[in-house]
């Protein structure tokens, strides 16, 4: 009898050699894996009917309501492609079973009739597509149904997504789990050796005409930059330049803090710190901080705690008044702390605006130290326009859990346009430009 080849993208190959409880799968659109998997669920079906072994192939997604939304079409197209599939499957409009009546294939979705997978009957293999919306309550009713087991063999999981969110059930059951039998890799559109042209055209539209979805769609990054945030382009095009990576702090310049100013209540708003030196006409953003609820205390410690004890803070200009539970200011408490502080003038009602006009015209000579400047960077690229729809019209920013970083961060980029040497570069050039008139 001779061997099947069976083509895969190197990358996953080792995914499926070996023992394991769970293989999966993650990563943007383009890499072949949703193909890949279905494909290996007909080669493992074909296995363990020529082995002798009868049960069912589960195809699982978190919602279907058909089988128009279920993975038999997919599953159908690959078994066409590999003669030995295509003689081993009768496949038909509705239903895909093995000829010799040991496999067959049941779809599910599992927002509606999770339940009744315990009826399905002797499931060898279950492979959940789309898995990123899966609950933990659905995790834990779907896998104790894998429970058939013999010599050299167990029931599988196996799970592919897109990544969305750090926090869904799938990304710390199997993406960071630290178990040797539950196996995962990540596939992207270069790990796919046929990636197609006409998907190659697309992603470079995306990538010009949408950056702020460009990184989740292709890149298997979380959903960070919402369509129409204010730095979704500036935020694409720092990571295509490399400003977004390693940034050491310079020794011999001085430490500058920034801050929204939140409260201490319950209910407060979060209190917002970026950390950055001025090198000149770059800005080095080095650290990135957030708390809610916690007294002006806390946030001086986590300063001195990362060796920022002798920063220069920035204030916004309410930095000068009470807080509300304290009745001590901001600026007084930190010049009590032994920090130099420095108020910002109040720009009134358009203070806004002028923080997102200097954070675009700035952006383009900010570097950012990625390991402990993510959260800000994810602050910075959800922070968008609030709009009326019905009259298609912007109404300001939106404030929510975005705004507390993108306000501080708008103060440095103001803050670093009003400093005297950049106020001087401007005159001079001014000058020169006069200059220049007059000799022509």
């Amino acid at each position: 009898m001779s061997a099947a080849q069976i083509a895969l993208p190197p990358k996953l190959k080792p995914l499926f050699v070996g023992p394991a409880d769970v293989r999966a799968a993650y990563g943007g659109r383009g890499s072949a894996k949703t193909r890949s998997f279905a494909k290996m669920t007909a080669v493992k079906g074909y296995i363990f009917g020529q082995a002798g072994h009868s049960g069912i192939i589960l195809a699982a997604r978190q919602y279907m309501n058909s089988l128009a939304d279920s993975s038999l079409e997919e599953i159908k197209r690959c078994i066409e492609e590999e003669p030995f599939l295509a003689a081993y499957y009768d496949v038909g409009e509705r239903y895909i079973r093995s000829r010799d009546g040991r496999i067959d294939y049941a779809f599910a979705g599992l927002d509606r009739n999770i339940a009744s997978i315990k009826s399905k009957g002797r499931i060898l293999l279950c492979w959940v597509d789309e898995a990123e919306p899966v609950t933990e309550e659905g995790w834990s009713i779907l896998i104790p149904t894998l429970r058939e087991e013999g010599e050299g063999w167990n029931a599988e999981l196996w799970v592919t997504w897109n990544p969305r969110h750090k926090k869904a059930a799938v990304e710390s059951r199997f993406r960071f789990a630290n178990d040797p039998l539950i196996r995962a890799v990540e596939m992207n559109w270069r790990d796919n050796p046929k990636f197609p042209a006409k998907l190659e055209r697309e992603r470079q539209r995306d990538y010009a005409e949408r950056p702020e979805q460009y990184g989740h769609i292709w890149e298997g990054e979380y959903a960070t930059v919402l369509a129409g945030a204010y730095f979704a382009r500036s935020i694409a095009d720092a990571k295509a330049q490399g400003r977004i990576g390693r940034v050491p702090a310079d020794p011999l310049m001085a430490y500058r803090a920034f801050f929204d100013i939140g409260g201490t209540g319950a209910k407060a708003d979060a209190v917002a710190i970026w950390v950055a030196q001025f090198v000149g006409k770059e800005i080095r953003v080095l650290d990135y901080y957030e708390a809610v609820g916690q007294p002006l205390a806390a946030h001086v410690e986590w300063l001195r705690s990362k060796g920022y004890g002798k920063a220069e803070i920035v204030l916004p200009h309410d930095g000068s008044t009470h807080d509300k539970v304290y009745d001590v200011s901001y600026e007084s408490a930190l010049r009590q702390a032994g920090f130099s502080v420095e108020v910002m003038r109040n720009a009134g009602a358009g203070a806004a605006a002028m923080r997102i006009e200097a954070a675009r015209r700035k952006f383009p000579a900010i570097w950012f130290n990625a390991d402990t400047t993510q959260a800000g960077l994810d602050a910075l690229g959800w922070y968008h326009e609030k709009r009326d729809e019905a009259r298609n019209i912007g109404l300001g920013p939106e404030h929510d859990w975005s705004s507390h970083g993108a306000d501080a961060f708008g103060l440095m980029c103001v803050a670093h346009e009003e400093q005297p040497a950049q106020k001087n570069d401007a005159k001079m050039e001014a000058a020169f430009a006069k200059l220049r008139k007059y000799a022509r």
